[in-house]
């Protein structure tokens, strides 16, 4: 017997990365998994972004383990979009119970060098994203009287960071975002929380163009050089979180009983220790 048993879950971002082992632990659990993604290059993105079969190998490694799963190609940037999702899931499973909204994406520039596409694109998938789906699964959750929420931000929005400003405006607004939702909702059964991790082992932050920003000066950087450079400013020496330790974060605000709700949870290798 699962935690999960009989709920139905939508994962957004959950063709690779994160997204995919929260994915996997929701259906471990129990749970139906509606795992969401775009599935496709946004223009400003540098690196390469999750693919069409990124997407069907998340299904279908979910199955093989006796999982239930299905696919969903939505950008989150679009409302009619996500509306349509969570109007499907509800109509074939009639009810919705757990959010994770984990889509996300991330670009390195000084302020003073963030275009306007740049800046939209990173607020409306980071920020507005969130606000889209929160926005669409809320009635659903509330007429029900249980949901569960869980939002991903990042250490970075829990301080200035430079060459992320528009990066670093999304996921601390993200956090307001979501202790809103939880006070709004904190008689009707549905929780809201936060994770926030640091850097995380995953196809955002494993490629060339973060490589580069992790290591100026350093001729085509290679993971070697990224690991030596990212342990060196963590406290605990380990250059970063692998997807399942913040899968762990999520399942405890996922599982929670419901005496949980607006908390931000830090699964950051010892770095929030240096900030009040």
């Amino acid at each position: 017997m699962g935690q999960l048993d009989g709920r139905v879950a939508l994962v957004t971002g959950g063709a690779r990365g994160q997204g995919r082992a929260h994915a996997r632990a929701l259906a471990a659990q129990g749970a139906h998994v509606v795992v969401c993604d775009i599935a496709a290059q946004v223009p400003t993105v540098a690196y390469p972004m999750a693919t069409a079969e990124d997407l069907d190998e998340t299904v279908e490694t979910i199955r093989a383990a006796g999982g239930m799963a299905s696919a969903a190609t939505v950008d989150v940037r679009d409302s009619k979009a996500v509306d349509e999702v969570v109007g499907r899931t509800v109509a074939e499973f009639g009810r919705l119970d757990v959010l994770v909204a984990n889509a996300g994406i991330c670009g390195f520039s000084r302020v003073t060098d963030i275009s306007d596409d740049s800046w939209h694109d990173m607020i409306e998938t980071n920020l507005g994203g969130v606000f889209r789906c929160v926005r669409a699964v809320l009635p659903h959750m509330t007429g029900a009287g249980y949901g569960r929420i869980v939002a991903t931000s990042s250490g970075a929005g829990r301080g200035g960071m430079a060459t992320l400003g528009h990066y670093v405006a999304a996921k601390w607004g993200l956090i307001g975002l979501i202790k809103s939702v939880a006070l709004e909702t904190a008689r009707t059964g549905v929780t809201a929380n936060v994770v926030c991790p640091t850097t995380v082992r995953t196809p955002m932050v494993v490629n060339d163009a973060s490589f580069a920003t992790f290591c100026p000066g350093v001729e085509r950087p290679e993971v070697d050089d990224v690991v030596a450079r990212l342990a060196a400013m963590d406290p605990m020496g380990v250059p970063w979180l692998e997807p399942e330790d913040v899968t762990r974060a999520v399942l405890y605000f996922v599982t929670d009983p419901g005496r949980t709700s607006g908390t931000v949870l830090e699964v950051d290798l010892a770095t929030s220790a240096r900030r009040t």
